[in-house]
């Protein structure tokens, strides 16, 4: 179970998010009226997708010994409202000395990363007051 803590106090939006062992802000922009310290949320969600991916895609050629030097990720995600739909598009880059073959596993794996499965899947929040 994974279990992160988020506090905000009176300075809009400045948010701090804690886990075990590590801690991170978010906030947002000076646009919303906050005065962007942090990741906003959204980012947080699409950073997500964008981080599991890269290490899914790490892991699984460290376990097969191919040339992967680098990955990079890029991740759009946006609100299409005639659809009432969250879009995210995510794009990737592979570079090392990687066949055709290779690149197209690669590219089956990254949509068996974990946080794709679950964005993917029915997702169920429960909310209550302590």
């Amino acid at each position: 179970m994974i279990k992160i803590v988020a506090k905000i106090g009176e300075e809009l939006y400045k948010t701090e998010i804690e886990s075990a062992n590590n801690m991170i802000i978010s906030d947002e922009p000076e646009s919303n009226g906050g005065k962007d310290l942090g990741f906003a949320p959204k980012e947080l969600l699409a950073s997500s997708l964008a981080a599991c991916t890269c290490i899914t895609l790490r892991m699984y050629a460290n376990r097969k010994g191919w040339d992967l030097t680098d990955i990079k990720v890029e991740v759009t995600f946006d609100k299409d409202p005639t659809e009432n739909k969250s879009k995210m598009i995510c794009t990737i880059q592979l570079f090392g000395d990687l066949d055709n073959d290779q690149k197209t596993r690669l590219l089956s794996i990254a949509n068996k990363c974990p946080i794709h499965k679950i964005l993917t899947s029915a997702i169920e929040i429960t909310t209550e007051l302590n």
